[in-house]
Order: structure tokens, then sequence, then C-alpha cells
């Protein structure tokens, strides 16, 4: 199947122009878009939340997603270089109309796939060795990291709700209806009730 994919950030960019644009790249080449994606949503937002990451999981092998650029897919290079490895890995191809991409199962594309896995390892590398050394700094610096041994965190799931919670309890209501209405587990208030010593009035 062709896949049209159209995405702007706002709701004054118009979609028509991508549309128009595709439809004539299609014309040109004799090809038909089967289903069109349309979504108005940032490009930076994490691609499993937008239509385009529901889509991506949908395709199969062979299908073909047509865009009019790459910044389409996303706002930054890293996020674009992931989407195009995950397409590759599934043997969907990928083709823009600006860029003038074709990214499928050939040689350059197994090629570039590797540039962008290499490439997100490596900035995995970086922001890991960069958190190590702002917390090696940080320790040096005498700052006391992470939880003290055997303290509990100060703040849990259900802080500031103990008010309502004790005025469900004082209503009769069950541990598990408590639970059930703040969507938390049953264990969940049982213990903050036990550790805030909530009790009916």
């Amino acid at each position: 199947m062709i896949y049209g994919y159209i995405r702007v950030s706002s709701d004054k960019q118009t979609v028509e122009n991508q549309r128009y644009e595709i439809k004539k790249f299609c014309q040109e080449k004799e090809l038909v878009v089967d289903c069109w994606i349309e979504e108005t949503i940032s490009g930076i937002k994490d691609v499993k939340k937008r239509k385009l990451g529901r889509l991506i999981k949908r395709m199969k092998q062979d299908d073909i997603l047509i865009c009019t650029e790459l910044s389409r897919l996303g706002r930054n290079l890293l996020m674009i270089m992931g989407i195009l490895n995950d397409c590759m890995k599934k043997q969907i191809q990928i083709w823009t109309i600006k860029d003038n991409y074709r990214l499928g199962d050939d040689i350059s594309s197994k090629v570039l796939a590797f540039a962008f896995g290499l490439a997100a390892e490596i900035e995995r590398n970086l922001i890991s060795q960069r958190t190590k050394e702002a917390l090696a700094r940080r320790k040096a610096e005498g700052v006391i990291l992470g939880r003290p041994k055997g303290r509990k965190s100060s703040k849990v799931k259900l802080t500031g709700k103990e008010k309502k919670i004790q005025e469900l309890l004082d209503a009769g209501v069950s541990q598990s209806a408590i639970a059930r209405y703040l969507k938390v587990h049953r264990m969940t208030v049982a213990n903050f009730i036990k550790q805030n010593a909530l009790k009916k009035t």
C-alpha cells in the first residue's frame, strides 16, 4: 500500500500545500495513494503518541510512505533517524519529494540505516558519559546523591490527597473503592493510610 503522510504543527498551517505536492508527485510517477494520514501536532512529540507511530506499526513490508520532506517526520535529527531506522527494519520504503530520498531495502539505504544506528548509539553513550561526569562532580563537591539508605520518599503518588482520603474514610468508603476512585492500586492506598495514620473518625 501507498500512504500519504501530512503533518502541520498548528491549525493555522494548511495541509493543502503538502497534499497538492504529494498528489502531483504521484501523478508524475503514475502512483495512487491508498490512504492519507493527516495530523496537526508538533514534530517534537514522541512518535509513539502520534498517528505516524501508529501508522508505521501497522505498515507491512514493501509499503511506501510518501511525505513532502523528512522534516515532516520529526523536528530533530535523532528522531528522524530513529523513525527511518524502524521503517528500514520493517522494509518499509520512505519517499520524500523535496529531499528526493528513496529509502528502502537497497544497499545505500542499508548503509544509511547503519549510519543512523551508529549515530544514535554514539548519542546515547555521550548522554550516559555526561550524566556520569555530572554525578561524579556533584559527589566530589560533597552533595549526597540519591535518597539516604532507609529513608522513604517524602513525596508519594497520593501526597496532597490526605484530606480527600480522610473524607472518603469518614463516609465509610472502602480502601478498594478509594483506590478505584484515585486510580491507584489498593495497596498504595492501604500503605498511604498506614503511613499517615489516617482512620475513620
